[in-house]
Formats: structure tokens, C-alpha cells, sequence
């Protein structure tokens, strides 16, 4: 776990700072109502889902997207009136890789310098080349990198116009441990000097390594505060076992027995989860038989997030 990002909550230290902020499709709500504040140097995850609206609320944050309902500011621009102004102070990193393959580092960094006609672009891109360990490939193809080369390009990019907020849209999808690591690693330090960043990802691991995280789920926000809130909010009461003979038959078992509202494996174990301790409490005692090891544990993001999930209201309709 990170450390906190600064305490405050005054308008000046916001980053972000929207409330009810809605838009349709088609007569569908894909974000409902959703409020959030974001502080200045903060690291601040968005989980949720495949269509949870995720990218949805990113877009009308960095005015690709104008809300349908709600109002506030992002870096102290009006959502709604002040989208040209938010886009000069913001990088986005989609989820695809956006640049030009037949032209090498240097040359989609300098073709996004011009974009934003930078003053000493090509100091600028020498800047960026050094600063993202780029400067050994720049004369590289883009489109003859790995992931992890590709994703350092897409941040170089995102990074070259000196913004105050970086969005990251899963930026680390499809990339190996190492360069997720790295990744992680140059996120934090840009936190460090007072970048904002909002990222939005499905890794459990990368959620822990942020100051706060918050949860989306077909368009709705049902929780959000630092990872020990949010396990804290969610009251839920979760025991391991595991067994000697396997656990499939136990899980099929388990799940049909009271206080039992979830059962996920984790390896050679099973994570059983409810909302009433003393109920789960006493279905445990029931299987204690030869051949189980029980332990009660602290429930963890993904069991916190599937019991979220679980109650969760499909918004398709």
C-alpha cells in the first residue's frame, strides 16, 4: 500500500471535483450520477467491469465527452463550458496503442510536439526521450516494439506537453510483469512531483499500489476511499480452506450452504465470503471435518469487488 496522498479537501487542492455527472446512449444511462473528488498529486484507481462506463466518465473528465446531467471542474476548468482549456492540461493514454507504426519514437513524439506546438520542440522531445529511456530506440519503428516499449512511447507522448492530469486508460493491458512493474514505478515518481493521475485498470495489485480506488458498476458508483475503507464499507466476513482431495466438490457444497454468499478459488484454496459473520461463522464449525484446514482472513480486493458485483444492477436495457 502507497502512502496517503495529502489530506486536504479544499478547492484548491482538487484535481477533480464533479457531482451527479451523467451521460446516455440510446436512451441508457452509462454513467449515473456519479460524484467524485480527486486531490492534486493523488493516484486515484477507477475499477469495474468490461461496459461499467469507466471510459465513459474518463472522456467527459478530459472534455472528449459532454455530461448529459451533473456539473464541476476538472484542474479547475468547468466540464461543461471549459472542455478546450481542460484538454491543453491533460495527457490520456487510451487502451490502444494510437501512433503512427511506420514512424519511429522520435518522430511521433515530434509529431505530437507540433500538435500542441510546443516552443523548443525538439528540446522538448529530447526531454522526453531521456526522461521515458527512450533515447537508445528513437530511431526505432513503432511498430516493431514490444508491449512494454509500445506503452513507454504511448506515456512519453501523453507526458510531452507538461500536463497537470494524466489519465491512463488500462494502460498496462497485455504488457509482461516487468514493464508493469517499471510502469508503476515512473507513475509514482510523476505523483511524486504533483501529477494527478486517474487510471483505470483490472489488475487487484495495481489498485493496492494507488491512494484511493473506487468501484463502477453498469454506470453506478458503489463505493469509493483508500483500499482499507473500502474493504471496511463493503462488511463482509470471509474464511479460507482448502483440502486435501481438491476443492470442487467443496465449492459446489459450500455454496449452497446458509451465510454463504460467495466461493472463489485462490489457488489450492477457496475464499468463502457472506455478509453475516455469525452465520458464515456457524456453517464453518459445520464443515469442519478431517481433511479441510479453515482460517478466517481479511477479505481481499477481488472478494470485496465480486460481492460488489454480485448486487449489482445490470443497466441494460
Amino acid at each position: 500500500m502507497t502512502s496517503s496522498a495529502p489530506a486536504s479537501d479544499s478547492n484548491s487542492n482538487l484535481a477533480i471535483d464533479v457531482r451527479k455527472v451523467t451521460k446516455r446512449f440510446g436512451g441508457r444511462s452509462v454513467v449515473k450520477e456519479v460524484s467524485l473528488q480527486v486531490r492534486r498529486g493523488e493516484i486515484f484507481a477507477f475499477l469495474g467491469p468490461n461496459g461499467s462506463g469507466k471510459t465513459t466518465f474518463m472522456r467527459m473528465l478530459c472534455g472528449l465527452l459532454t455530461p448529459d446531467g451533473g456539473d464541476g471542474t476538472c484542474l479547475g476548468h468547468d466540464i461543461l463550458r471549459e472542455q478546450a482549456a481542460i484538454k491543453l492540461e491533460v495527457g490520456y493514454m487510451t487502451q490502444k496503442f494510437s501512433f503512427y507504426e511506420d514512424l519511429s519514437i522520435r518522430e511521433n513524439l515530434d509529431f505530437v510536439a507540433r500538435l500542441y506546438k510546443i516552443p523548443a520542440r525538439r528540446e522538448a522531445v529530447r526531454r522526453s526521450l531521456e526522461k521515458l529511456g527512450l533515447e537508445a530506440r528513437q530511431s526505432q519503428l513503432a511498430g516493431t516494439l514490444s508491449g512494454g516499449w509500445k506503452q513507454r512511447l504511448a506515456l512519453a507522448a501523453c507526458l510531452i506537453h507538461e500536463p497537470k492530469l494524466l489519465l491512463l486508460d488500462e494502460p498496462t493491458a497485455g504488457v509482461d510483469p516487468k514493464a508493469r512493474r517499471d510502469f508503476w514505478d515512473e507513475i509514482h515518481l510523476l505523483a511524486a512531483s504533483g501529477l494527478t493521475v486517474l487510471i483505470t485498470t483490472h489488475y487487484m495489485d495495481e489498485a493496492e499500489r494507488c491512494h484511493r480506488l473506487a468501484y463502477l458498476a453498469y454506470g453506478t458508483l458503489l463505493t469509493q476511499g483508500s483500499v482499507e475503507e473500502v474493504a471496511a464499507r463493503a462488511g463482509l466476513s470471509t474464511w479460507s480452506v482448502s483440502a486435501e482431495a481438491g476443492t470442487l466438490s467443496l465449492a459446489e457444497e459450500l455454496r449452497a450452504a446458509d451465510g454463504v454468499e460467495q466461493v472463489v478459488p485462490f489457488g489450492n484454496t477457496l475464499h468463502v465470503s457472506g455478509s453475516d459473520a455469525a452465520l458464515l461463522s456457524k456453517t464453518v464449525s459445520c464443515f469442519q471435518r478431517s481433511g479441510l484446514k479453515w482460517e478466517k482472513t481479511e477479505s481481499s480486493l477481488e472478494d470485496v469487488f465480486i460481492h460488489l458485483m454480485d448486487k449489482a444492477r445490470d443497466n441494460y436495457s
